[in-house]
């Protein structure tokens, strides 16, 4: 099973960026489709951005719309999520997920937790105000 491993996270005011990685590792990332999730204290965990197993297909939460970037380098066996024009509601510990996806659809993405079969541990990203 892949083992999925987050990094990145910080203290960065509001209106400034970071780059969250992920790495994998024991399995090719590119045979999952690839998720970004966060949970705020207090919070349900909740869905920032998805990429297909391709890298052709991309989606993102409405709050982050055109604020965040979700990319994939599957060489490196990374997914990146960047991170611009951060807001102090922005903060939450990120989690990357993955979820094996056959080769006969490799535009499938996904929203939903449920839908992950493998987790990181998290890394935590505070926006000062």
């Amino acid at each position: 099973q892949v083992q999925l491993v987050e990094s990145g996270g910080g203290l960065v005011q509001a209106g400034g960026s970071l780059r969250l990685s992920c790495v994998a590792s024991r399995r090719p990332l590119s045979t999952y489709a690839m998720g970004w999730f966060r949970q705020a204290p207090g919070k349900e965990r909740e869905f920032v951005s998805a990429v297909s197993r391709s890298g052709g297909r991309l989606n993102y939460a409405d709050s982050v719309k055109g604020r965040f970037t979700i990319s994939r380098d599957n060489a490196k066996n990374t997914v990146y999520l960047h991170l611009g024009s951060l807001k102090p509601e922005d903060t939450a510990v990120y989690y990357c997920a993955g979820r094996p996806q056959s080769s006969d659809n490799v535009s499938a993405y996904y929203t939903r937790a449920n839908q992950y079969t493998y987790w990181g541990q998290g890394t935590q990203v505070t926006v000062s105000s």
